[in-house]
């Protein structure tokens, strides 16, 4: 029986999690807030972490879930880290220290964490249930690790045995103590070396950058990557994490926290899941991994201010974890396609290719709402390219009134359209508005001519084309029904015994007449959704002119 892939992950991991016997599990995942969080981070972390908890609660198991921020972590400063900066060269003193500690390049918050999780952190919930726990390393150094810290230091001889296994080159040497405090003068964390323990909270250490020698507190700095990792694990009790595809390796890096924990620590480690990075597609073609300290990508910010959440949420669920997508905002019409058309799947309105693709699209589809199910009766669906037309030839302050009665004029939709279409529609115009404007391209923003400024296009168009647009002129006004069927048929019935260039060139005057530049939107759809009366105005215009 074909099944989606996350009904599958979802019994495997209840069998293995109803093994361990708990009355509460706990799902984590980790980010490290380097520069940048992209949507791509919203991927295994969150949505497929999220989908799966619900899932299984479902089934009656009771699970916490966190998001853990790596905000101890050094800050590299890359040269695109750097650029965030207004003067580059007066931060690069900030190299090495705890990311928590960067200063916010633009100023308006805290610290630079702070700034770069405003486009991320407020938005988990739009695409999710929201239930999910934000908790940072830098806090957990200062509460729950504290513990797993002193076990390390009993224990440092077999961690250091342990760890060795995996590098190769520099191992470290007997009598290593794994802390990595935070300088006192540099402040940094990335140079410092632990050479003596004083007591059981507190470490002298000497700075490789500065030459400082001094004492702290255990709490005040880092574990190395490794231990820290396993050490999430002892502080919350994972029983299940995702993870990138860097640490699926067979001996790599998530293989190494397995044997430490196991072997050292003494404690089952989180069943895992690896994913594969999502790519980044530009309006140029071009296609990279995002990268959050190489500044690559776009945030659930940017997401959200052009398309709903579950529009995301559909394609994460609806790719198995280890293959790769590719997202771009320009692209966001064609999500909206291809979701409509899982949406006809999933009420039977259409027919799916073969059983496999009806299973993944319409589970995908059924999955995709943040909080609560799809409606019961198919919504109305108004492609998203009209919206943003419509948001363009109608003033903002009537997008609501007029705009549905415009959608409704032209058979878009229905005299009475059901609650959740219309709640659809109104969320969406303004969110085309801003995709036009920011991402559409020369073809999809537009100012419309004034009736003036038209009239003085029309006396530019060449004679043999101006008997053409009379007869567009004659042929719309007798329409029986404004739509934008019948108005394209008129259009196709005027220019079908054109040459081609003769048609390309009556559509390029077409565009000068109506906004003023050689091309833009699909001529039906523009001229349905301006309505009879003003649609023609521009085109009566010829009756004056010669």
């Amino acid at each position: 029986m074909i099944r989606h892939w996350i009904d599958e992950l979802a019994d495997n991991l209840y069998n293995a999690l109803t093994k361990r016997g708990k009355e509460v599990y706990v799902f984590n995942g980790g980010l490290s807030v380097s520069g940048l969080q992209h949507v791509g981070r919203l991927r295994g972390e969150i949505i497929i972490a999220e989908t799966l908890r619900r899932i299984l609660s479902e089934r009656g198991l009771k699970i916490k879930q966190y998001l853990t921020l790596y905000t101890q972590d050094a800050w590299k400063g890359k040269e695109q880290q750097l650029k965030q900066f207004p003067n580059p060269g007066e931060v690069a003193r900030y190299k090495g220290n705890p990311l928590i500690r960067v200063p916010d390049p633009k100023g308006c918050h805290g610290n630079w964490v702070e700034h770069y999780w405003s486009d991320f952190g407020p938005f988990i919930s739009e695409f999710t249930d929201g239930n999910i726990e934000v908790i940072t390393t830098t806090d957990m150094y200062k509460d729950k690790m504290k513990q797993f810290i002193k076990l390390t230091l009993e224990k440092r001889e077999e961690v250091r045995k342990t760890i060795n296994k995996y590098r190769g080159r520099k191992p470290y040497p007997e009598g290593w103590i794994p802390i990595e405090p935070v300088c006192e003068k540099c402040g940094r964390i990335d140079t410092t070396e632990a050479v003596r323990l004083i007591d059981e909270d507190h470490v002298e250490y000497v700075c490789e950058h500065c030459g400082y020698k001094g004492v702290t507190e255990i709490s005040n700095g880092k574990l190395m990557w490794r231990i820290e990792w396993v050490g999430v694990w002892w502080t919350l009790g994972v029983d299940f994490e995702p993870y990138g595809k860097d640490h699926a390796m067979p001996g790599g890096s998530r293989d190494s926290c397995v044997d430490l924990a196991v072997n050292v620590y003494g404690i089952k480690p989180p069943e895992g899941l690896p994913y594969e990075w999502v790519e980044w597609r530009t309006p140029t073609g071009q296609i990279a991994d995002m990268g959050s300290s190489d500044f690559l990508g776009f945030t659930p910010r940017d997401w959200v201010e052009v398309a709903h959440p579950h529009i995301y949420r559909f394609i994460v669920l609806k790719t198995p974890p280890m293959k790769k997508y590719a997202v771009g905002l320009h692209e966001v019409p064609q999500y909206y396609s291809q979701y409509y058309r899982a949406e006809r799947i999933y009420y039977g309105l259409e027919k799916a290719k073969d059983e496999e693709e009806g299973i993944i699209l319409k589970r995908s589809y059924e999955l995709s709402y943040p909080k609560g199910a799809p409606p019961r009766e198919p919504p109305e669906q108004i492609p998203y390219t009209h919206l943003a037309v419509l948001a363009q030839i109608i003033p903002r302050d009537k997008w609501v009134e007029e705009g549905l009665k415009r959608l409704k004029n032209i058979g878009l939709l229905p005299a009475e359209p059901s609650r959740y279409g219309v709640q659809r529609v109104l969320e969406t115009i303004p969110r085309a508005y801003i995709w036009a404007v920011k991402y559409g391209g020369e073809a999809n923003v537009f100012t419309l001519n004034t009736i003036e400024e038209a009239g003085k296009k029309a006396r530019e168009i060449p004679g043999e084309y101006r008997g053409l647009f009379i007869e567009l002129y004659e042929g719309l006004s007798t329409l029986r029904e404004w739509s934008e069927e019948a108005i394209k048929n008129t259009m196709v019935n005027i220019t079908s015994s054109l040459e081609k260039n003769k048609v390309n060139d009556f559509y390029k005057y077409f565009y000068m007449l109506y906004i003023g530049k050689p091309s833009g939107p699909r001529a039906a759809p523009l001229l349905a959704l301006m309505g009879r009366e003003q649609a023609l105005r521009y085109l009566e215009v010829f009756k004056y002119t010669k």
